[in-house]
């Protein structure tokens, strides 16, 4: 007998071990579902946590997403861990069906071995499953097709884990690891061909993070272009605006609302550091240089003077708020003035802003978060055009007009 009890003594030292590490693993896996922000794509407003049913639209018709949570018949719940991974990293279901790239397989890709297993784990064993079936898309045929979907994987997919740069700090590996990995940011921030693919994978390509429109949202430039990207936000800025959602002098609008408040508070401050060391480092796209502050805007408002087209629109719906400077309130209501995100190229931004309003992300930091109304229903296109137009023109920014057609595309967008 005595031989047998270290023998078991070490037995239940191994299981426990392996308890921890199970944990462990587990623990990890819903961290990086929170980088991965799962759950904003896979919850349906109102909806149960990653059963699906978000309507996401694209110039080809609408698709709403998949349930995730491990019910074995309508969700996940019988797919082996090589199943997982294929789906996320070549977007090949279970089923041997392609998947739209709308889930953004092509990021994924990425994604490390030590990590897709914790990923799994925590999908399979710590989300409750949820008995509800998969809704189809309405794209019509014979673009609701799959099969040319190996021909576009052939073209634009790049199928392989991320390569450290060996000529880089580990700080800023593991920021482009997140980045073009499992945060998926060039989804968003990288313009689209004409085929509805990404323009480049990473900082290799032409294009990469230079901004992106979906869905009537213009997302930014992510480079240093001094004008309408990060050009003048430090790294520290960068780290606080994915805490927080805030910077001094803007504020996180559209879908970045939903990825601050359900995905990048949660990161840990190395994380946060890490992808803003990244960002930081890409070179400008855009040479134009930033705007410069012109006080004739402030002056002229001040004095009474609303002569410029948009000027008597800015003052009676926006003034109360973002003030006649266009400074704003800083961590409050975002500066208009020279603030990069309203002076891209494309004001699909700005004029969903005005029609449909917005809110501030909700956060440790700032636990109530505050809502700017619509303005869509007492605001005709025309004078939507010319406030925008005002602010777009105002305090020296630079940026071009717009005009009553496109917040009318934009109004009526389905």
């Amino acid at each position: 007998m005595k031989i047998w009890r270290p023998i078991a003594g070490l037995l239940l030292l191994l299981l426990a071990q392996q308890a921890v590490a199970d944990q462990q693993q587990l623990a990890r896996g819903e961290y990086l579902a929170r980088v991965a922000d799962c759950a904003a794509c896979h919850t349906a407003p109102g909806g149960q946590p990653f059963a699906g049913g978000l309507k996401m639209r694209s110039p080809i018709g609408n698709i709403w997403s998949s349930n995730i949570t491990p019910d074995a018949h309508s969700g996940i719940g019988a797919y082996r861990y090589e199943d997982f991974a294929r789906a996320l990293r070549e977007g090949i279901a279970r089923d041997g069906r392609h998947l739209y790239p709308a889930m953004p397989y092509t990021a994924f890709t990425k994604i490390d071995d030590a990590d897709m297993r914790a990923l799994y784990a925590y999908i399979q064993q710590r989300v409750a499953p949820v008995s509800q079936a998969n809704r189809p898309t309405d794209i019509p045929w014979p673009l609701n097709m799959r099969w040319p979907l190996t021909i576009w994987n052939a073209l634009f997919h790049e199928e392989g884990r991320y390569r450290p740069d060996t000529t880089r700090t580990a700080q800023w590996n593991r920021g482009a690891y997140l980045v073009q990995g499992l945060a998926h940011c060039g989804t968003c921030h990288t313009p689209r061909g004409i085929a509805l693919q990404e323009k480049a994978l990473d900082q290799r390509g032409s294009g990469w993070l230079t901004g992106g429109t979906l869905e009537g949202w213009h997302a930014p430039d992510l480079t240093a272009s001094p004008r309408a990207g990060l050009g003048r936000w430090s790294a520290a800025e960068i780290a606080r605006f994915l805490a927080s959602g805030h910077t001094g002098h803007s504020s996180a609008f559209g879908s970045m609302v939903a990825v601050v408040e359900q995905s990048t508070q949660h990161l840990t401050g190395a994380d946060r550091a890490a992808i803003a060391n990244y960002l930081a480092s890409l070179p400008a796209a855009d040479p134009r240089r930033a705007a410069e502050e012109d006080p004739g805007t402030t002056a002229a408002l001040i004095k009474g003077d609303l002569r410029q087209q948009g000027a008597q629109e800015y003052v009676d719906n926006c003034a109360a708020c973002h003030r006649l400077n266009g400074k704003g309130w800083r961590d409050t209501f975002p500066a208009l003035a020279q603030n990069p995100a309203l002076l891209s190229d494309d004001p699909s931004s700005v004029i969903s802003i005005v029609l449909k309003g917005g809110r501030t992300p909700i956060t440790a930091r700032a636990v109530t978060g505050l809502t700017m109304p619509d303005f869509g229903w007492r605001l005709s296109n025309q004078q939507v055009a010319d406030v925008v137009t005002f602010i777009r023109h105002g305090w020296g920014n630079e940026a071009p007009a717009v005009s009553a057609d496109q917040v009318d595309a934009l109004r009526n967008a389905k």
